[in-house]
């Protein structure tokens, strides 16, 4: 079953140019030098029932905006996008009351009110009966292990602590479907494991459909399998992120612990040299060469450890990135 199913869509904004000055301003009242700027040029995707799915792409590649559209904030220039089985810009309460939308930039509940209080709020706005309401708000604060923090005023908590109730927040009413973007900026590694660890078990337990953007290589990495890449509006990659490296021709990272010192030269002759002490020394080279480098380094080096790593997954995108601006 397809949750979202966009077609050639685009966001085109309309803006002008104005010199500084007195004059200038007086000029522009009557006039304006238009100019247009395409943010999501005529993009296609597909989105099925349970996929937890990275929407990436540099700063100002349309992510947001794209989100923005697929959730009825804003309307777009061209194309059609069904979501849930309606058209988002619509707005119909039937199909608000089927998804969430959290940006961790942003805040939703109200900061001089406990949690539980804004938790009431949200219980009103999305008709939840009581009993449901007490359930999930039981169940979603054990999880995340904030139900001692329920009646303090949301401005005293910590970053982590806000967005795990902000997370409680957007699943109160059991959506279908999740939008988040940057959920985890400036939180700190138990914070973020935490919120992912969660996520991935409502993905895989209740079937909730995750659409994520992140720059944390982590949150993309422990909750999705597929990636969806645009760069200047336009789509350049869409496949599971396994997919990602081989398409690129990737590399691959060699460690290597030495019983005996090593000589810089000798390895530089087997791949790039990226890190050299004595005894230890991290080289890579492409993935076609890895079983001969292997065969080599172990009659030349007495091997003392080895270890072979997939290129990061943020090289392999930067990669990606670079590709596609050349072509462009």
């Amino acid at each position: 079953m397809k949750v979202i199913e966009v077609e050639n869509l685009q966001k085109t904004y309309r803006y002008y140019r104005k010199s500084s000055g007195l004059m200038a301003s007086i000029c522009n009242l009557w006039q304006r030098q238009w100019e247009y700027k395409t943010i999501v040029n005529d993009i296609s995707f597909s989105v099925a029932r349970g996929e937890a799915v990275a929407f990436l792409g540099p700063n100002g590649a349309g992510k947001t905006t794209t989100m923005k559209m697929l959730s009825g904030i804003l309307h777009p220039s061209a194309g059609e996008a069904t979501v849930l089985g309606h058209t988002p810009w619509l707005r119909e309460k039937a199909f608000k009351q089927r998804f969430a939308i959290l940006m961790g930039q942003k805040q939703q509940l109200w900061p001089d009110l406990p949690a539980g209080d804004s938790f009431e709020l949200c219980r009103h706005i999305y008709e939840i009966p009581q009993q449901i309401y007490r359930q999930r708000v039981a169940e979603l604060s054990e999880l995340l292990a904030i139900s001692h923090l329920l009646d303090i005023q949301v401005r005293r908590l910590s970053l982590g602590e806000r967005m795990k109730m902000e997370l409680i927040a957007a699943l109160l009413h059991g959506p279908e479907l999740l939008f988040l973007d940057e959920p985890t900026i400036g939180l700190d590694f138990e914070a973020q494991r935490a919120i992912n660890s969660f996520l991935k078990k409502q993905v895989a337990e209740q079937q909730l459909t995750v659409i994520l953007t992140s720059h944390n290589m982590a949150d993309i990495t422990s909750l999705c399998e597929r990636v969806i890449v645009i760069q200047n509006g336009g789509l350049i990659f869409d496949d599971a992120i396994s997919n990602l490296q081989p398409q690129l021709g990737a590399c691959r990272r060699i460690q290597i612990e030495s019983e005996q010192p090593m000589q810089r030269d000798v390895l530089s002759q087997l791949g790039q040299v990226l890190a050299f002490q004595t005894y230890c020394a991290e080289i890579e080279v492409m993935e076609y060469e890895v079983n001969s480098v292997l065969q080599r380094l172990l009659r030349y080096v007495d091997v003392k450890d080895i270890k072979v790593m997939a290129q990061p997954l943020e090289l392999s995108l930067q990669q990606l990135y670079l590709n596609a601006r050349k072509i462009a």
